[in-house]
């Protein structure tokens, strides 16, 4: 009973921040600072929630596991900063190790290079029974790669295809390619965690002034951020041209880490719950092998 409540509380929760039709999609409708109301005094109920939470998802991901029918994709995209790997630790640190995979992708290698760029995504798809996480993904082509197009003639691709329609041409693939996923018993939730400039900054200044975060900061990263109106439009473009009722995005308000975790917690058991998922049923045969073993192993000492 309280399994069936938590879900229907993280439906609700998921709900306001899912997109699945792009094209009435606008990045200026979503607030990076929305808590739905919820404040800071709100926030040892909010971890409590994220437990109960973490807790509903490790059984339902048993049950994923144990089924061995379906499979699902997490993708998370953001800019630098707004916390995809505290979500994807804190979310994921319930799920058993061995039906979970992450994989991140950062610049492509000269391998990588010398293939289409769904390649190195597509030999890392998660098995049935599994969850598969991509931090970043084949989405970069989208987004790094728009913004910074001098990136294109390092793919090696034939002239004459890289024209004005390419962006719109990736999308088109993206879109097909996602519906093919999902014909075959992958489904694709997709994770945009949308921070505010202000609050990128704020975060890039304490891994700069606390020792102990040195390590997080690049340079590079506040480099970027001199295209941050090139990237909130591609970003834009992006979910309007692949948000769909099959494969949605998510816009996760990422200011408040503590709120972002437990909307991308409750989308993802809203995900696992629409899967019906249950434990396989065993037929005659394998009841009377588990008799005859229960029955020798209380024959003997």
């Amino acid at each position: 009973m309280a399994v069936k409540k938590t879900i229907n509380i993280a439906r609700e929760l998921a709900e306001p921040f899912r997109v699945s039709n792009g094209g009435k999609f606008r990045l200026k409708d979503f607030d990076p600072g929305d808590t739905l109301g919820l404040t800071s005094e709100d926030k040892p109920r909010a971890k409590e929630a994220l437990a109960l939470g973490i807790e509903t998802l490790a059984e339902l991901q048993d049950k994923l596991y144990a089924q061995d029918h379906w499979g699902v994709l997490l993708i998370f995209q953001a800019m630098d900063a707004a916390g995809k790997d505290g979500a994807i630790k804190h979310v994921m640190s319930g799920v058993n190790p061995q039906g979970c995979e992450v994989n991140s992708f950062k610049a492509p290698s000269a391998e990588d290079l010398d293939h289409d760029y769904l390649w190195r995504c597509m030999k890392v798809l998660p098995n049935r029974g599994h969850i598969g996480i991509f931090n970043r993904s084949y989405y970069e082509e989208t987004l790094v790669v728009r913004v910074h197009p001098e990136y294109l003639v390092k793919q090696k691709l034939p002239p004459k295809l890289v024209g004005k329609s390419i962006w719109q041409d990736r999308f088109q693939d993206i879109r097909g390619f996602e519906r093919y996923l999902t014909r075959n018993g992958i489904i694709v939730r997709k994770f945009f965690l949308h921070v505010s400039k202000k609050e990128q900054k704020r975060r890039f200044l304490d891994r700069i002034e606390n020792p102990e975060k040195n390590w997080k900061f690049s340079s590079t990263d506040v480099a970027e951020r001199e295209h941050w109106d090139d990237y909130m439009a591609a970003y834009e473009d992006m979910i309007q041209n692949t948000a769909t009722s099959d494969s949605p995005w998510y816009v996760v308000p990422a200011d408040n880490k503590w709120f972002t975790r437990v909307v991308v917690a409750a989308a993802v058991i809203d995900a696992l719950a629409s899967l019906d998922l249950a434990y396989p049923k065993v037929g005659p045969d394998k009841l009377k092998e588990l008799d005859a073993a229960r029955r020798l192993l209380l024959s003997k000492k």
